[in-house]
């Protein structure tokens, strides 16, 4: 299948869970349901924005270092203290000196002069943060500010990772913390990481088992003998799609079991990774209710080299920017192993109805985190 009908497979499939107030201190990386309006204004009140003297700024008029100036009604102030009644300016402590139990402006001030007027950031019912917006540790203190102790959010999805009979014999398993970092990454919370032996029946088992949003089962996704995880989701729900134009990881599969999503990912690390970046990956940002389009950085760039390709499948570039900041492949896509995605910069793609980019040719390169 093309890519893109995979795409709108997830599309129509899948969608946030339902909006709930949580306290702010659960709230970081999650994005809002809703716009949040201040409760009241920001500041309260007149306050100070340096540490100083809170004065009347009429007070310092003609105060110099050879000018000193007696503040007989100053009051001493730390940031984000009220501003006393009276009081205009805060004048900070290295335009004052003390001499004695008195105080001298030695710099005159204007009015409002250190001062953070009521209502500078915001006022009460103003707009505070749209719908949509993915919190960060700073929006959180800002709603705090703000009078909110809670917030509406979309809730970070469940996602099982289930390994359909573990790596080959006297391997290393691979996948299972790379695949959790990277639904992290998205926005998803792993609600396990479980190996499974090569049986069929206990996989379409772990398929329908609840408790999950999305479920990603990586391994034995091809059409050998061994390859259980496809006829495993058809036992236990559907396989909608099963073999995606796409390189590496073109035996990625889609299905529904008990009506939750099962994304099929290869065993072989490269291509689980290229096909969790284009197909896992985007049903996981989805989910949590963020932009389904790829989250990295891109770099513009031109080819230093020809980049391969082959007309009926997208095909994913490894690639790095050389000295002169252009893009060189790393590995072809069929190549397998982590190896060169750890040296690349970042990945390039190129389309199904191309035959690869020419050298010197402008390309957008998509930035590894």
């Amino acid at each position: 299948m093309p890519l893109t009908d995979a795409w709108d497979w997830i599309d129509a499939r899948v969608a946030p869970p339902p909006a709930r107030l949580l306290p702010l201190a659960g709230c970081a990386g999650l994005r809002l349901a809703d716009a949040v309006a201040a409760v009241g204004d920001w500041p309260p009140a007149d306050r100070a924005a340096v540490d100083g003297y809170a004065v009347a700024a009429a007070d310092t008029l003609g105060a110099g270092s050879y000018n000193p100036v007696p503040l007989t009604a100053a009051v001493a102030v730390s940031a984000g203290d009220p501003l006393p009644p009276g009081c205009d300016a805060v004048i900070p402590f290295e335009a004052a000196q003390a001499v004695g139990p008195f105080i001298e402006a030695i710099d005159a001030v204007a009015p409002g002069s250190g001062v953070e007027r009521r209502g500078a950031w915001t006022v009460a019912g103003s707009p505070l943060l749209p719908a949509g917006r993915r919190l960060r540790p700073a929006d959180l203190g800002l709603l705090a500010a703000a009078g909110h102790s809670a917030a509406p959010v979309l809730p970070a999805p469940s996602v099982q990772i289930l390994l359909a009979g573990g790596p080959k014999a006297g391997a290393p398993e691979q996948l299972g913390a790379m695949l959790a970092a990277l639904v992290g990454r998205d926005g998803g919370v792993v609600a396990a990481v479980e190996e499974l032996p090569g049986d069929l029946d206990a996989l379409a088992q772990a398929f329908i088992r609840p408790g999950a949003d999305l479920i990603l089962s990586a391994g034995r996704t091809g059409t050998g003998p061994d390859d259980l995880a496809p006829p495993a989701l058809a036992q236990a729900g559907s396989l909608n799609l099963h073999g995606i134009a796409m390189r590496p990881g073109g035996s990625a599969g889609l299905g529904l079991a008990g009506g939750i999503p099962v994304l099929l990912l290869p065993g072989e690390p490269m291509a689980a990774l290229a096909a969790y970046e284009l197909l896992a990956g985007r049903a996981v940002r989805l989910a949590a209710g963020l932009p389904a389009a790829l989250p990295h950085a891109t770099v513009e760039a031109v080819t230093a080299r020809k980049l391969v390709s082959e007309i009926g499948c997208l095909d994913l570039h490894r690639v790095r920017l050389d000295d002169g900041g252009r893009v060189e492949p790393v590995a072809s896509p069929g190549w397998p192993g982590l190896a060169a995605a750890a040296r690349a910069d970042g990945f390039v793609l190129i389309g199904a109805e191309s035959e690869g980019v020419p050298d010197g040719a402008p390309v957008i390169m998509y930035r590894f985190a």
